[in-house]
């Protein structure tokens, strides 16, 4: 092959070059198509694509096409319509409910429209809503139904002569029977002596004896048959106590069944009342106290709270001298603490240990006209309303403090307010309520 001849040496070159390497060539050739092929492409998507936050179906926030146009009239879009239709009646159909309907929305909210076709001149039957039953029926601002009330005037209604209205506690007459609560596990009986029922001396029974004495016998406690009951029994339900007394020092775990008969107890008008039998907070009784009754009323929005210096038990009472919590053993004087249902207590919470102040009974001295605590003893030289182990503590040992006549008194008299509120705290409310 005859290489023609150029007047340019570098072009010579090249030419030269290729016709002697057939390799070289090639190459070139395919670097050349390559380049061609592969780099107008690139170059052409480039100039083609679109600049960031384009508008139109991509979603993005800035149309660059339409930047100076006004944006365009709402579009018509699915929503959730919750609507009812009304049709004309006739005298003879039954009434047509409220039909809805629900449709798939991509919006965050619902609207409520209310459609109504056009109505004949003469409008259709009204349709009467049905009369809101007695379980439904709200007496007052308390949530409570007229059935509510009905069950709790019939519950408490056998406690008090007479109505109350414009009458004083100290005029009144009252009876009832109270009873140590049983519950599974802990030590219930901690704070009266003896194993067997009627228990006559301790805590319970010693309230009960000085409300009965200082009333003139009025107020009939039936001191001398304190008793205890089991929690898990229907006997909650016929007996119909006033308060459940609940002490001890141990932890404790209230069986399924004891849960549910304290719950229903309390709401047909029942009380507990939990004194701790280790004053203070944080003791093994105080910690499972306050949780099992959380169990019994597990509303999300009630938890205990002190009672306030302005309530009843303070300022509506048998002893009006009782302005405050009285200190009780070692001196302890916490707030007294309440669950409410319907506005009144149904679980009181005493942590200072009255029980144990109430194991040393009183009694008036005939010479002095001054209560003195009661050391009386038996034919078998045996206290009778006293524990004679924690008098020997009292006298001779140093971890029991606060134990005169002049520190039980108040406490008594405090336990006293504290029944008689129990008492009555319904009457009012529910006085006007029907016998269902």
């Amino acid at each position: 092959m005859k290489i023609p001849h150029f007047n340019n040496p570098i072009l010579q070159r090249i030419i030269e070059r290729f016709s002697r390497s057939r390799d070289f060539t090639i190459s070139f050739i395919l670097h050349l198509l390559l380049v061609i092929i592969f780099g107008t492409t690139v170059v052409y998507k480039a100039t083609q694509e679109p600049p960031d936050f384009e508008g139109g179906d991509s979603g993005s926030f800035v149309d660059q096409d339409k930047s100076n146009t006004p944006p365009p009239p709402d579009q018509p879009q699915e929503t959730t319509q919750e609507f009812s239709v009304t049709t004309p009646v006739p005298n003879n159909a039954p009434p047509i409910t409220a039909i809805t309907t629900t449709s798939t929305t991509p919006l965050d909210f619902s609207m409520n429209t209310s459609v109504t076709p056009d109505m004949p001149k003469t409008p259709p039957k009204a349709v009467s809503s049905a009369a809101p039953t007695a379980a439904t029926t709200a007496i007052g601002t308390s949530g409570m139904s007229v059935a509510a009330a009905s069950n709790i005037k019939a519950f408490t209604g056998g406690w008090g002569k007479g109505s109350g209205s414009g009458q004083g506690l100290k005029q009144r007459e009252f009876e009832f029977t109270a009873f140590l609560g049983q519950y599974a596990g802990g030590n219930w009986n901690s704070t009266v002596e003896g194993t067997h029922e009627p228990f006559t001396k301790g805590s319970l029974p010693n309230l009960l004896y000085y409300i009965s004495k200082w009333s003139n016998g009025k107020i009939k406690t039936n001191e001398r048959n304190v008793k205890a009951i089991k929690l898990d029994s229907d006997d909650l339900f016929t007996i119909k106590p006033p308060f459940i007394f609940m002490t001890g020092t141990r932890d404790f775990k209230l069986t399924d069944k004891e849960v549910e008969n304290l719950r229903k107890y309390v709401q047909l008008g029942g009380a507990i009342w939990g004194d701790s039998s280790v004053p203070g907070l944080r003791s093994r009784f105080d910690i499972a106290f306050r949780r099992e009754m959380r169990r019994v009323i597990p509303d999300k929005d009630k938890d205990f709270e002190a009672l306030p210096k302005d309530h009843p038990i303070y300022t509506q009472n048998y002893y009006p001298e009782i302005r405050d919590v009285p200190a009780g053993m070692n001196y302890y004087k916490l707030p007294i603490y309440v669950l409410k249902i319907y506005g009144q207590i149904a679980i009181i919470y005493t942590a200072n240990d009255y029980g144990d102040m109430w194991q040393f009974g009183l009694a008036e001295d005939p010479k002095t006209k001054k209560l003195v605590i009661d050391l009386r003893t038996n034919a078998l030289e045996q206290h009778v309303a006293v524990n004679t182990y924690m008098w020997h503590i009292v006298c001779y040992g140093d971890y029991l403090h606060n134990v005169n006549a002049e520190s039980l008194d108040p406490t008594y008299k405090f336990g006293t307010n504290i029944i008689l509120h129990l008492l009555t705290r319904w009457e009012d409310q529910v006085s006007r309520a029907p016998k269902l």
